[in-house]
């Protein structure tokens, strides 16, 4: 288990009993799929969205090791995961990149309300025909005078229903693959802007998402995130911190799955004995712990090899693998371990294994991760 500084755990501990009220009545709100303005003002009165942002917009200041122990609890400490997903999609898609690549104009006009939660963030970079290859992506800029004309769509927006602020990718240069793009932030009320209605959906159904349309949006040309044409760059740097802080929530999740089945398990009685004295149950506990152990050393050491500078595209791709689909298994086994309680509703653990499944999907599928690690150890 990953030993935290005193710093830390002092942060993490302020935040359990608010984590656990977060998640209050999420079993209801996931049969509605309904995302909550009144927890939300919870989650911005928490502090928790200006972590790793300066003090000078409203921010802590904590780096992304921290970042993550305390996304890390949130996942442990908050049954709504759609919620949790909703905290991580405005912290890493819209906040980081601001803050990283935005002018200082740009940071005084929009980091504030980021950090305060007052304006929702999303992110929009899947087009239908390209999905996972954003690098495919048609979305259209055109400098007109001050200002881009957009034209295009998006699809999978989370957050998108509720989102004040959009950071979009689109393509400024000819041609297609990674070159050419550029990042802008599109304010909701932004002309030629078209937000579709919410889209029903398998699991995360508190974390709601839309398509959105561009009909020649206009947006000003000081909304440029960065240098025009090096959006690819900025979308590979907030990949890398959506896939780390995004995925530690899975292992707070993990981890309180984990702890719940043992409990379950020493207390449970069949056939006269406690269930976790039955070898297949035992062996089904065991591998949830060596999956955590394994994928949270995993993830915690890429974070620090990132923030030592290093080359970490494998070790992202491996992590979001290992997490992704560890989540999925422990979640599946909660379900068998639990018999007919994991799998009725009101206990919750059904809805865990919907929630763990799109982490198999976003941030680039399972077996994109799988084909882009053999491109770059040479063997595709």
């Amino acid at each position: 288990m990953r030993q935290w500084t005193d710093e830390q755990r002092e942060l993490r501990a302020r935040h359990v009993e608010p984590f656990r009220e977060w998640g209050e009545g999420h079993i209801e709100r996931d049969r509605v799929g309904e995302f909550d303005h009144g927890r939300w003002k919870l989650v911005a009165d928490s502090g928790v969205l200006g972590l790793p942002f300066s003090p000078e917009h409203g921010g802590q200041g904590k780096d992304l090791a921290t970042t993550m122990s305390v996304f890390d609890l949130l996942g442990q400490e908050c049954r709504d995961t759609g919620l949790g997903f909703c905290v991580s999609t405005h912290v890493v898609s819209t906040g980081v990149p601001i803050d990283r690549y935005g002018s200082p104009e740009l940071k005084a006009r929009f980091m504030p309300g980021i950090c305060d939660g007052s304006r929702i963030g999303a992110h929009a970079i899947t087009e239908r025909q390209g999905g996972s290859d954003a690098a495919r992506m048609r979305t259209s800029a055109q400098r007109v005078g001050d200002d881009y004309v957009l034209n295009g769509e998006k699809c999978f927006i989370s957050s998108g229903p509720v989102a004040d602020l959009i950071l979009v990718y689109a393509r400024t240069g000819p041609g297609t693959g990674p070159f050419g793009i550029t990042t802008f932030v599109v304010e909701r009320d932004s002309p030629g802007l078209e937000i579709g209605e919410p889209i029903d959906k398998m699991g995360l159904r508190t974390s709601p998402y839309c398509d959105i349309r561009f009909t020649n949006c206009v947006v000003p040309a000081a909304n440029v995130v960065g240098r025009v044409g090096k959006g690819f760059l900025i979308l590979d740097y907030v990949m890398t911190w959506e896939i780390l802080c995004s995925f530690a929530i899975s292992l707070g999740s993990m981890r309180h799955r984990y702890e719940r089945c043992v409990e379950f398990a020493r207390a449970r009685k069949q056939f006269g004995s406690r269930i976790g004295s039955f070898q297949l149950i035992s062996s089904k506990i065991v591998e949830m712990k060596i999956r955590l152990e394994t994928a949270s050393r995993w993830l915690y050491a890429t974070a620090e090899r990132f923030l030592a500078g290093e080359d970490v595209m494998v070790d992202v791709s491996i992590g979001k693998l290992l997490v992704s689909e560890a989540n999925v298994a422990s979640a599946a086994d909660a379900v068998q371990i639990f018999g007919a309680r994991g799998y009725s509703t009101e206990y919750g653990l059904e809805k865990d294994l919907r929630d763990a499944t799109g982490g198999t999907i976003y941030s680039g599928t399972s077996e994109v991760q799988r084909d882009k690690i053999a491109r770059m150890i040479g063997v595709s």
